[in-house]
């Protein structure tokens, strides 16, 4: 005899499980972009609320030579997480037994982090103390001026051999840099390195059933998305780049979203494979860039144009990654449910590279060809989750999920020193009426170990042993008829 385990029975079990499993630390990603909401039966909606609370804190590098790639364990950063919400919404429901509409609102991609205290990421404007630093303590305000004299000297001399020639050229370079970096550190005096990136995303399903039961559904549609950042580089850790800033303007463009799914209501069991597309973002920037400013100034240039020479506004490109995601649960008794979902996001694809940073750094021979990103990373990103959810008393439920995800690689950038994490979560449901509902859930989760590092491939950071929390609520309504 075949067991059948009816949807309507198991609702108040099915949905609970999404609210504690909403975020995932590579990279950008925030909210998983989850699309379970189109995938529930009848006529659903929820509006969901999620907050993030992460403890990131490491050691900075007591080597400061911007040439020196050498990791030096150094003094606490403190926490640099700032704690980070956001919300979701979601509405579907059947025209008829085929075709099936919906709307999701959701904030897919997002950054917050802010060093502060006394580590090399916020600006102390102590010159000469900068100076020593950014020269390895071999030279001070009074000293590097000579030095920097004699090894150009020594460059420029007819009876120097080719070798030393070019030599004292790089290391007459490298101190002039230095002075200009320190003198850049002091124009942002007591100012803290921080990133925030803000993103929304709409998106409009339109499926249609098919199959001798409508056991299978296609489904796709437009995705409207909207990303905004702040960056702001602060501090020795950056070398040449401290003062370094950025405002990325809000901008809006679009993608889609496609997908199939299969269910088979006896066994309470649905999959669905889901794809969302790039998006490609002509964002308008404005940078100021410090050490231009101090260079231009050393050359002769006057106040104004110093100031003109560090600040420029343009445009760049940047692609939000495109990202699949499987969604599976089938029911294991009338009262059981388990649950499964994967996320795949080639986060090795995407990169930050505004056009200020990236022509300055091209004044580097070791970078002159291509200039270097302001983020990027090296893997793609695996997210697996499994869950059960069980019917504990006619309007409650409860749930449980263990998780992991393979994070972005490691070193990876210092705006976000995470590579991955495991959790775990619980949540639970209550069925306020037959048709309204109020979830709540949380996942507590192990943030794996990274390096922070620069993009000329400098060691800034070391990040161990670091953890954080997410905290959801969501209201439901749901009509199965």
């Amino acid at each position: 005899m075949r067991t059948t385990f009816h949807l309507k029975t198991l609702a108040v079990a099915i949905a609970t499980l999404s609210v504690a499993s909403m975020t995932n630390a590579a990279g950008l990603d925030r909210s998983g972009q989850d699309v379970t909401a189109f995938l529930q039966d009848g006529t659903y909606a929820e509006a969901v609320y999620t907050y993030i609370d992460a403890d990131v804190s490491g050691k900075d590098s007591a080597n400061n030579v911007p040439s020196n790639n050498t990791y030096v364990k150094g003094g606490n950063t403190g926490d640099i997480a700032e704690a980070y919400d956001f919300f979701r919404y979601g509405v579907k429901t059947d025209i008829n037994d085929t075709f099936s509409i919906g709307v999701l609102y959701d904030e897919p991609f997002g950054a917050a982090a802010e060093y502060k205290g006394d580590s090399n990421f916020v600006s102390k404007g102590d010159i000469n103390a900068s100076i020593t630093q950014l020269t390895g303590g071999r030279f001070n305000a009074l000293t590097v001026g000579d030095e920097i004299t004699r090894q150009t000297g020594i460059a420029q001399s007819p009876t120097s051999t080719p070798a030393e020639r070019a030599a004292a050229a790089a290391t007459a370079t490298n101190l002039s840099t230095a002075v200009a970096a320190a003198r850049a550190e002091a124009a942002t005096a007591g100012e803290n390195t921080n990133v925030e990136v803000r993103s929304e995303s709409l998106t409009g399903i339109l499926g249609m059933k098919f199959g001798a039961n409508k056991e299978f559904q296609v489904y796709g549609g437009p995705v409207a998305q909207r990303i905004r950042a702040d960056v702001k580089l602060r501090g020795l850790a950056y070398g040449p780049a401290t003062g370094y800033t950025s405002t990325s303007n809000p901008d809006m463009d679009y993608g889609y979203i496609a997908g199939i799914s299969y269910s088979k209501p006896e066994i309470a069991l649905k999959a669905a494979l889901t794809y969302r597309s790039e998006i490609d973002h002509d964002i308008d920037i404005a940078e100021n860039y410090p050490l231009l400013a101090v260079r231009a100034l050393a050359a002769g240039a006057t106040p104004a144009q110093a100031a003109a020479a560090a600040n420029r506004k343009s445009n760049y490109e940047v692609t939000t990654p495109e990202s699949v995601n499987l969604d599976f649960q089938t029911g294991i008794n009338p009262t059981t449910l388990a649950t499964a979902k994967v996320r795949w996001v080639p986060w090795s694809d995407f990169s930050i590279t505004p056009p200020l940073y990236n022509d300055v750094s091209k004044l580097n021979p070791l970078y002159s060809e291509n200039g270097l990103n302001l983020v990027d990373y090296d893997d793609d990103q695996w997210m697996v989750e499994l869950g059960l959810a069980k019917r504990v008393a006619p309007a409650l439920a409860i749930s449980g999920t263990v998780g992991w995800d393979s994070g972005a690689g490691d070193p990876t950038t210092s705006l976000g020193p995470i590579d991955g994490y495991y959790s775990v979560g619980l949540g639970a449901k209550y069925n306020v009426t037959e048709n309204w509902a109020v979830s709540a859930g949380g996942k507590y989760l192990w943030f794996g170990d990274a390096k922070g590092r620069l993009p000329t491939g400098k060691i800034v950071g070391d990040f161990q042993d670091n953890d954080g929390y997410i905290l959801g609520l969501k209201l439901s309504y749901q009509d199965i008829k």
